[in-house]
């Protein structure tokens, strides 16, 4: 990890190099380091900015994705960044999706990767129990095409997070709310550039959500990484930015002729 955590106004969050904004969206049991890859290729050509979201610390009443964009917008607001290319994985893409909704005047550039908002298995298809280590160990094991990618530490931070009675509440609160809002009906509302990079062994979310996602979202583009799951940024860290090189390189963030 070579970059900095910045604590500022409430906000914790990575803010490395300069250039065009990569905002950076983590899913439910995400974290800053799922994407260090691309902080340490992107970050010497762009501003790579990633904030960790308030999932497990958000008052119960705001656990959903109300809640979850409302704070990307604040978050926004902080850092007034503009002409933004989002990136979401999982809980990330949806969250990704709504804030664009929303603002379709701040992101110039949209790309998913294993993201929920169509359909999702939970985990695997069920809910952390607590206090069962192993069970734990296999169920973020399930989360890679190659189980050795969970490494004792992601599965040790996975504990603790589960371990945690609130947590485990904000957790289930969120993936509710998240198998509720299927954004099936909006997503011809995207009129930016979208790249869809998906596991080709994704369990959770799997390759038939990518196709649903490339019909429904006019002009994206999608690709397959094969053996790989649901987080093709963690799994196969250097195929993914080729491909997100090659992408941006082909779509540039334009800016209108009279602010040019």
């Amino acid at each position: 990890m070579n970059y900095q955590i910045r604590e500022e106004a409430g906000f914790h969050y990575v803010d490395e190099g300069q250039g065009d904004v990569l905002l950076l969206l983590h899913g439910l049991f995400g974290a800053l380091s799922n994407w260090d890859s691309v902080i340490n290729v992107f970050s010497k050509q762009y501003r790579v900015v990633i904030p960790m979201m308030p999932i497990y610390t958000m008052p119960m009443r705001e656990a959903g994705l109300e809640g979850l964009v409302a704070f990307i917008e604040r978050f926004q607001a902080f850092k007034g960044l503009n002409d933004l290319t989002l990136l979401g994985n999982s809980l990330g893409g949806h969250v990704g999706l709504l804030y664009t909704f929303k603002h379709p005047d701040k992101v110039k550039r949209l790309v998913l990767t294993g993201s929920s908002g169509l359909f999702e298995n939970s985990m695997g298809g069920s809910f952390p129990k607590r206090g069962s280590y192993d069970y734990i160990a296999e169920r973020v094991a399930y989360t890679f095409y190659d189980p050795k990618v969970a490494t004792k530490e992601l599965i040790d931070e996975v504990f603790d997070i589960t371990s945690s009675i609130p947590k485990c509440m904000n957790i289930v609160a969120i993936a509710k709310s998240a198998q509720r809002n299927n954004v099936a009906k909006d997503l011809s509302k995207i009129q930016v550039p979208t790249l869809l990079v998906w596991g080709l062994n994704d369990t959770i979310t799997p390759p038939e959500v990518a196709h649903e996602f490339n019909r429904l979202i006019s002009g994206s583009e999608l690709h397959f990484i094969d053996k790989c799951c649901h987080a093709p940024m963690m799994e196969h860290p250097e195929r993914f930015n080729e491909l997100l090189i090659d992408w941006l390189e082909r779509n540039p963030v334009t800016v209108p002729a009279e602010l040019s």
